[in-house]
């Protein structure tokens, strides 16, 4: 780790990187409104955090759990597994900064 990084510089690459997960799911045209939909939801509770949290450091076991759950998401290539992820990925992030999902 070399710069120290804020909760809300975390959950703004972790927002990057859900933005790829929604685009895969997009990919199944039947689910666009749900993926779409879901993505919403998360990405505003996600953003909420990031704005409570703005100040706070993130520890290192908490950039750790992101980036791994960053690395798994990256891996996803199927879109069906995609949407799949789109409710857990937020999750998993709140989990590892020790906030209620």
């Amino acid at each position: 780790m070399t710069d120290p990084q804020s909760i809300s510089d975390l959950i703004e690459r972790a927002l990057t990187g859900y933005e790829a997960l929604t685009a895969l799911g997009e990919d199944i045209e039947d689910e666009w409104s749900y993926v779409n939909d879901l993505s919403a939801a998360w990405t505003d509770r996600l953003t909420a955090v990031a704005a409570a949290r703005s100040a706070t450091a993130a520890s290192p076991a908490e950039i750790v759990a992101v980036d791994r759950a960053l690395a798994e998401i990256d891996a996803i290539t199927d879109p069906h597994r995609a949407i799949d992820w789109l409710s857990t990925f937020p999750q998993v992030v709140l989990v590892a900064l020790r906030e209620a999902s």
